[in-house]
């Protein structure tokens, strides 16, 4: 028997939209998006739903954004709001800060996509990224089965910039790391240049906490051997208000042209609240290379490492 679409009334916030109800999406074919804004799985995914949503929103299609947060900064509703606007989210959107929705769905990914009919019935779903094309004819083929059949049935064409761009999964070789000390994986207390492959270390009087690392006093530094063509790191700051420096090299250089949308080609950058920063995008061969952020101002917070 296939699941019914859990109720939607539990989200604590609406976002692009008025309320939207199970009852009310009748009639509807509706994909449901789970999400984080700091989660690079999900901005990877984000230009093929964008499209989707445009292309198929006058045939019946209703794509409903559910972001449950990873990170305990990531339930300010400010901060959803800018997200949403940063990133062209025009779709509505479901604040899901208790994680109501996403225990409805028993969901445990960002992304995840669920596939819903005009009955109101679950009919498929898709974790991670990727299987764009099956994704899009799954949604055709409930849009059929509710009786349309108007619409254009070429896949739709993106061209995602920044860190939308999709991995360099043939070179990539690092995972995600956390640096709080819940999950804290693959620290190292070695010397920075005697790191191993997807080792990490912090240089500097750092406090680590549950979910972040703190830095207590200017000039500390992060390093990370990766091998990967980018570098993102969730960051913030412990002080709302007040931007910290940064400055990133890579195997001691300045990123040059390897430099990615928040840094420039001396490697310096700004951390003016908590999101993922784009640091490195390299140009060049991809290889085993040392990664090193060094914070001018104190205050900084660390969360996790991602890689593209």
């Amino acid at each position: 028997m296939l699941q019914e679409m859990p109720s939607l009334g539990r989200a604590n916030a609406w976002l692009n939209s008025p309320p939207l109800t199970a009852d009310g999406l009748r009639g509807k074919v509706v994909l449901i998006d789970f999400w984080t804004y700091t989660c690079i799985n999900w901005w990877r995914t984000l230009p093929y739903v964008r499209a989707w949503a445009e292309k198929y929103q006058g045939q019946g299609l209703v794509v409903i954004g559910v972001h449950t947060p990873e990170f305990s900064f990531e339930r300010d509703l400010d901060k959803v709001r800018r997200a949403v606007s940063e990133q062209d989210v025009d779709y509505p959107d479901a604040v899901d800060n208790d994680f109501a929705i996403w225990r409805a769905f028993d969901n445990h990914y960002w992304p995840a996509l669920y596939f819903v009919d005009a009955q109101g019935r679950i009919r498929n779903h898709q974790f991670g990224e990727g299987d764009y094309e099956r994704a899009e004819r799954i949604i055709q083929q409930l849009l059929t089965q509710a009786g349309r059949t108007g619409f254009d049935r070429s896949l739709v064409s993106v061209a995602p910039r920044g860190a939308e761009v999709d991995a360099d999964w043939r070179n990539l070789k690092s995972p995600e790391t956390y640096l709080g000390q819940a999950r804290s994986e693959r620290y190292s207390s070695r010397d920075p240049g005697s790191l191993r492959l997807n080792q990490w270390t912090l240089v500097g009087e750092w406090t680590r906490n549950e979910e972040s690392t703190r830095l207590n006093k200017a000039g500390g530094r992060v390093a990370y051997r990766f091998h990967a063509r980018d570098v993102h790191l969730v960051m913030g700051t412990a002080t709302p208000g007040t931007p910290v420096r940064f400055r990133v090299r890579i195997d001691g250089q300045p990123p040059g042209s390897s430099h990615a949308v928040d840094v420039d080609a001396a490697g310096n950058g700004s951390v003016d609240g908590p999101k993922m920063y784009q640091l490195i995008r390299q140009t060049g061969p991809i290889a085993d290379r040392l990664f090193e952020i060094e914070f001018l101002d104190p205050a900084a917070e660390v969360f996790a490492f991602t890689f593209g």
